[in-house]
């Protein structure tokens, strides 16, 4: 038998003296496996369920195909740059949300609230895609339970349009004070609101809700079991899937009778909109959640990609992509509303609805006037649980992957079991959306989580990169990386027109504030200052997270402070090859004297990479004597 090859001692290399290899470096972080994991997980995370039950409603409210215009005007003002911005930071420090705010310590109590703001989102997130597993089983029967009125949760009040349609009656049906089937199977054999008073009184929890909750969990679970090795895979299915079901739902939508009605509604363009800011304030609103940003997601797959990816073309492909699939959608519900609204005999904005109310109560309702109606009722549901499960899948990655790059050496070799505790945590925290009165926590939770909170962490994000690292320095990063400087639109939106919009955005939520309410009811005081709780909590972390980094420097407070605010030692590429110009050998145990030299060694020549850390480094050599002239 051969003996282990026994290591002379000079091998042991000088830097590891103290004999302890294991402690020296953490497990490798890992990186996409394929080519196109990052930018499909990108359009899976940003096309989500506002692109279905958000984008239509707002542009027909909001003056129809003239919504088009400030929409896009703010994707280009505030969704383009901003997703850039966030997408360059990760990949180029390779970090999570919170360990990249290396680049500015005194600022990482911004990470601890886009954390704090993503962990809340998470958990009713995924309740909402409990809803959509449990309409999807109860689509699997030849009738669906939607359909008729007469069962045990159906009330007097309850009208079955196909009596309508069939009954031969001559005197109007007044149909103002009654409800449709598919509202009463959602309010009352679903949710089972009518067993819980208001939001103090939660009731009962609904064991058929809780056990599609943890259905969900345990799919999102074993999606991120190996982190982006395998979200990475599940994508491909979860990020295309929707798209084929949609145009499925588009064809069988656009042929159906009156279907232009609701396509007329939903694109008229009313000019006159466009006169009130309100408009302007939506437009940037959609833009806003629909693309994700601040949420850290983007953040977290890009830290992923390899320091030279591409990611000034991804950054367009998924912003238009997006857009363009919220348009394609509001055809595909429009379509249907129309044919609906000729069926009922009323006008289409009677039947139009936002949020859950569409997806749960119109949509269903819809699919039982369509022969086959329970596989049309299936596609609809499965598009909406792909749409929702890879967004999070993004959720659940930004939440692990920040903790995991704070303590590498504990956490990142027990990944598994890590997001398996967080999995279970926030589980057990969203039993209380699972009881009878779990819709009102829902909206709560909804309206104020990420609402003002994650707007603070957008603009001091983009302020502190700007003002505080500097705009000169984040552009020169960015010419290392991709090898050319970003252009004057980026520059200008980056310095004001971002930052200002999202301030007016602010200015305009906080106004404007109306307190949250489901239905008629109305929420308590008590439920009220709850929510606001959680938005300020999350701003709150910023001054908490400056305390703690003066705290943890020396000198006089203004010393501290401007200590704590310029980037630390080791800020900058996570790899040695690709630490060109200011950041070369500021690596922890570092000894290569210049890494072009080592990149020559290992290479032979120069690639187009280097060139432009050459040029870089020329830059930065000018600046400096130009500074000491």
């Amino acid at each position: 038998s051969l003996s282990q090859p026994v290591t002379p001692e000079l091998l042991v290399s000088p830097s590891s003296q103290d004999g302890d290899l294991g402690s020296e470096c953490p497990e490798d972080r890992g990186n996409w496996t394929g080519r196109l994991d990052f930018l499909l997980s990108c359009i899976g995370y940003c096309v989500g369920l506002g692109n279905v039950w958000r984008f239509p409603y707002r542009a027909y409210t909001n003056g129809g195909g003239a919504f088009l215009v400030p929409y896009f005007i703010m994707l280009a003002i505030c969704g383009i740059p901003i997703f850039f911005m966030e997408l360059s930071l990760g990949q180029f420090s390779s970090l999570g949300p919170l360990a990249v705010w290396k680049i500015s310590p005194l600022f990482k109590g911004v990470g601890m609230g886009t954390i704090l703001i993503v962990s809340l989102v998470a958990i009713y997130y995924n309740m909402i895609i409990a809803y959509v597993l449990f309409y999807l089983f109860a689509s699997l029967t030849s009738d669906l339970p939607w359909q008729h009125c007469g069962n045990w949760w159906n009330t007097d009040l309850c009208l079955d349009h196909h009596v309508i349609k069939t009954g031969n009656t001559t005197f109007p049906v007044n149909i103002s004070n009654t409800v449709s089937p598919s509202e009463e199977y959602w309010s009352r054999y679903v949710l089972h609101i009518q067993g819980s008073s208001g939001i103090g009184d939660p009731g009962m929890i609904r064991w058929n809700l809780c056990l599609c909750l943890l259905l969900s969990w345990t799919i999102v679970y074993l999606c991120i079991l190996k982190g982006v090795k395998s979200s990475g895979k599940v994508v491909y299915f979860t990020a295309t899937f929707p798209y084929l079901i949609l145009v499925m739902l588009l064809i069988r939508g656009v042929t159906l009778e009156g279907a232009w009605k609701g396509i007329r509604f939903y694109l008229t363009p009313q000019f006159d909109h466009l006169l009130s800011s309100k408009v302007w304030i939506e437009a940037a609103l959609q833009i806003f959640y629909s693309l994700g940003v601040g949420f850290g997601g983007l953040l977290t797959f890009a830290s992923y990609n390899t320091f030279h990816q591409n990611i000034y073309r991804d950054t367009f492909i998924v912003t238009l992509g997006n857009a363009i699939t919220s348009i394609l959608a509001g055809f595909a519900i429009f379509s249907v509303l129309g044919y609906m609204s000729q069926e009922l005999g009323v006008p289409v904005n009677q039947v139009a609805k936002a949020g859950p109310g569409l997806a749960f109560v119109v949509y269903p309702q819809a699919m039982t006037m369509l022969p086959l109606s329970p596989f049309w009722s299936f596609l609809f549901f499965f598009m909406l649980l792909t749409l929702g499960l890879d967004s999070q899948f993004a959720f659940m990655e930004t939440i692990v992957t920040a903790v995991t790059d704070e303590f590498p050496y504990y956490l990142r070799p027990k990944k598994a079991s890590f997001s398996a505790v967080i999995c279970i945590t926030l589980f057990l925290m969203g039993l209380i959306l699972t009881t009878e009165g779990g819709m009102y926590w829902l909206v709560l939770l909804d309206d104020y989580s990420a609402g003002f909170g994650l707007m603070v962490v957008v603009i001091t994000t983009c302020l502190v990169v700007t003002r505080v690292y500097g705009l000169k320095r984040f552009c020169r990063d960015i010419h290392m990386m991709l090898g050319f400087k970003p252009g004057p639109y980026f520059r200008a939106c980056w310095m004001v027109l971002s930052p200002a919009t999202m301030l007016a955005l602010l200015v305009y939520n906080i106004i404007k504030y109306q307190p949250s309410e489901y239905g008629s009811y109305r929420f308590p005081v008590w439920a009220e200052v709850l929510g606001i709780l959680m938005g300020v909590l999350s701003c709150l972390m910023i001054p908490i997270g400056m305390v703690v980094a003066v705290l943890q420097e020396e000198g006089t407070l203004w010393e501290r402070v401007q200590q704590a605010s310029r980037p630390a030692m080791d800020w900058g590429p996570s790899l040695e090859e690709n630490r060109t110009g200011m950041y070369v050998a500021s690596l922890a145990g570092s000894q290569s004297p210049k890494p072009l030299m080592v990149h020559m060694r290992k290479y032979g020549g120069i690639t187009s990479y280097e060139n432009t850390a050459i040029e870089v480094d020329r830059e930065i050599e000018e600046e400096e004597e130009e500074e000491s002239m």
